[in-house]
């Protein structure tokens, strides 16, 4: 039988939009979009860099809860508030993701608040860290 797995934080945004920080049904695991907020400050770094390196953490943070890692990503959705920001937040985004390499979509819109310059959303299989994996190379 399917196993479903609904994680909240306590925040106040997931209350008022009726939403989980995770969802695990079975092995796959869906993490909400999440910013970098310092989740014992609530602090929010003016800085980009900083604030995706806190928005990775956030989410090792939330993967642990279910049993996975960030190795365990396979596709991953980059929102990034500023155009301009772009190289800094994928400069932060390959490091955390070299070697995994999952699908990814970046695109630029508006987000929730200026105050967030860097949310990423990600959907995990729990073991694809240790899956044998083929690697394969084409031209599109």
């Amino acid at each position: 039988m399917t196993k479903i797995v609904k994680i909240k934080t306590g925040s106040r945004f997931e209350d008022h939009g009726s939403y989980s920080r995770i969802v695990a049904v079975d092995n796959w695991i869906f993490l909400s979009n999440t910013a970098g907020r310092n989740p014992e400050t609530k602090e929010i770094p003016e800085d980009v860099v900083e604030q995706t390196r806190q928005v990775f953490a956030n989410m090792a943070r939330a993967l642990a809860a279910v049993g996975a890692t960030l190795a365990d990503v396979v596709a991953s959705r980059v929102f990034i508030q500023d155009p301009a920001d772009t190289h800094a937040v994928m400069t932060i985004v390959g490091e955390m993701f070299r070697g995994i390499d999952p699908a990814s979509t970046v695109t630029c819109p508006p987000l929730g608040s200026t105050v967030y310059k860097v949310e990423i959303e990600v959907t995990a299989f729990r073991g694809a860290s240790t899956a044998d994996t083929e690697k394969l190379t084409i031209s599109l």
